[in-house]
């Protein structure tokens, strides 16, 4: 706490200059008549009343931002934290960004190809789309942000693509396992990574979605690129505000989290989208983990409210050994009609998503009445449906770590599964399409 400051505000840097002549960064997090809280980035060890000088900087924190960030490795305060020294900046940017005029937004377009079948197939990644991954704890959801971050890309090599990584509140071993991961599959140069680790301060984890934001806005709306951000844990990012906020003697709502959540998680979400007089797009994958699985826990029940759709991974899948375990039925991408079909995907997409949720909805139902009476006495058409969809959770949903298919892969895959119910149960398909496409 500082004592006798005047004219300062929330969320302005400040310089903490100490004896040795090391110089530490701080952040106001709360202000009372005369008196500043100051929450240090780099922790206060060492440092005590007598030993140091303040500077109150003026201005929120801002990041140095030019190409050359594209394969660096920075921590969750937009520091180098790879020994490659300081990136030589163009311009500087507040983190916290600007507001995107509504009019000046141009309507997502186009989809994003991951190479994994559950979510090209079936949720499919829009331009501009904010679309989060609902997860838990023990669940391989890192697994499978490293798998996108490796082979996620556009269908035209032409247009400039880049990813923006940002791990907040992560242990030490899965911070190395990112690193190592996006090195080995010779990706890294093309990624820009934020690191905020569990031992880093939590005001720390407040600016590390902001960093990892305003470096993909840069990149997209400035240099044209594509950007793909990846944000996980977006809960560890709301623990850390409430706890900020409880430290304020703020006044709680819903399980101890600020009556801001809303709003706070929508300045970050809010932040993707397309311009119209821009050629480049920022697409969002926050991830989050819920607790105990609580789905209308406050962190996903608001996440879902803001962005466009969800990919929820399901424990039930996780232990039969399938990867990723995509629950494909409550999953959905509202934008996924706005970019597939002729021109962008191929133009039976539509029609065999369509189909194949269609067919494991009736799997569920099948597979609830043969826990009652047994498989043997299932018609034999209920046992198609029960052959399909051991085989689709085993052919369609789950794929290797290193497998990346594409597109035309995914769609004739599905093409394959649905032949073993038969034409006459592809009631919502074309029979021109079946003719084009099925082979049935």
């Amino acid at each position: 706490m500082l004592s006798g400051v005047e004219n300062v505000a929330y969320d302005e840097l400040v310089e903490i200059h100490l004896n040795d002549g090391t110089v530490r960064m701080g952040n106001v997090v709360d202000i009372e008549g005369g008196t500043a809280v100051v929450q240090v980035f780099e922790g206060t060890r060492g440092m005590s009343l007598g030993s140091s000088t303040n500077t109150f900087l003026g201005h929120p924190m801002e990041l140095g931002l030019s190409e050359e960030i594209l394969g660096r490795v920075f921590d969750g305060a937009g520091r180098p934290a790879d020994g490659l020294g300081p990136v030589y900046s163009e311009v500087k940017c507040d983190v916290n960004g600007l507001p995107i005029n509504p009019i000046s937004r141009k309507y997502p377009r186009n989809y994003i190809q991951t190479g994994i079948s559950s979510i090209d197939g079936l949720i499919t990644l829009v331009r501009g789309q904010k679309l989060p991954v609902f997860s838990g704890n023990g669940m391989p959801h890192d697994k499978l942000a490293a798998q996108i971050v490796k082979q996620a890309g556009l269908v035209n090599k032409n247009e400039k693509f880049a990813v923006v990584f940002a791990a907040i509140g992560v242990k030490h071993e899965v911070a190395e396992f990112f690193r190592n991961s996006f090195a080995d599959s010779g990706v890294l140069n093309r990624v820009v990574m934020y690191l905020n680790l569990t031992n880093d301060p939590a005001v720390e984890r407040i600016f590390t979605p902001r960093c990892a934001l305003t470096a993909a806005e840069y990149l997209a709306f400035e240099k044209n690129y594509h950007v793909l951000v990846i944000l996980t844990d977006m809960t560890a990012y709301c623990e850390a505000l409430r706890e900020i906020s409880s430290s304020r003697g703020e006044i709680p709502s819903r399980k101890g989290y600020p009556g801001y959540l809303y709003s706070d998680l929508a300045s970050l979400y809010e932040r993707a989208g397309m311009l119209k007089d821009r050629p480049g797009s920022v697409t969002q994958i926050p991830i989050l983990t819920m607790p105990n699985d609580d789905i209308n826990h406050p962190i996903p029940d608001l996440t879902g409210y803001i962005t466009e759709g969800q990919i929820v991974m399901d424990r039930a899948l996780n232990q039969k050994g399938v990867y990723p375990p995509v629950s494909i039925l409550p999953s959905l991408s509202r934008l996924m009609k706005d970019g597939i079909g002729e021109g962008y995907t191929r133009e039976d997409h539509s029609a065999v998503a369509n189909q194949l949720f269609s067919a494991y909805s009736k799997v569920q139902e099948i597979r609830a009445l043969a826990s009652v009476i047994g498989e043997e006495d299932l018609s034999a058409e209920d046992r198609r449906y029960m052959d399909f969809g051991r085989e689709f959770e085993e052919r369609f949903l789950s794929q290797s770590y290193d497998e990346n298919r594409s597109i035309t892969e995914t769609l004739d895959l599905g093409w394959k599964l649905l032949a073993i119910l038969g034409a006459d149960q592809l009631d919502r398909i074309d029979p021109e399409l079946i003719q084009k496409y099925g082979k049935i």
